[in-house]
């Protein structure tokens, strides 16, 4: 009998047969975002479109996830617009999709971090920033 005789007579379902047979296991559809861990270091762009909250204090060394919950696609950059240049770490958030999920970069220097939307950076409701201490 060939191998393939023996694994289609050993198969349970039909399903399982061409999940054996194509290498099977994973799939390749898009994942959801995992929501932030409560308590977790994050900062979320509401459903109104307003970054919350509007100063959030953390230890150095610490991350921050920025979570995008409204349906308009953001830039999130640290202050001065257009340099970014007070905290880098911000930077790596960059384009945050709506529902997309992003951290910062390390931020290992005791400073104050102001926060906004690049593309919108006179909008008071996506500006707050990050105190690290």
């Amino acid at each position: 009998m060939s191998p393939l005789r023996r694994l289609a007579g050993s198969c349970l379902l039909g399903s399982t047969c061409l999940g054996m047979a194509c290498g099977g296991g994973s799939s390749s559809s898009p994942t959801t975002p995992t929501p932030p861990v409560a308590g977790a270091l994050t900062m979320t762009v509401d459903a109104s479109g307003v970054l919350l909250p509007k100063e959030l204090v953390v230890p150095p060394g610490s991350r921050v996830l920025f979570v995008n919950q409204s349906s308009r696609a953001r830039q999130v950059s640290s202050d001065p617009h257009p340099e970014h240049t007070d905290c880098p770490e911000i930077n790596q958030v960059g384009f945050l999709a709506p529902n997309a999920v992003r951290e910062t970069g390390n931020l290992n220097t005791t400073r104050a971090c102001g926060i906004h939307d690049h593309d919108d950076p006179t909008n008071a409701n996506m500006r707050a920033r990050i105190v690290v201490r």
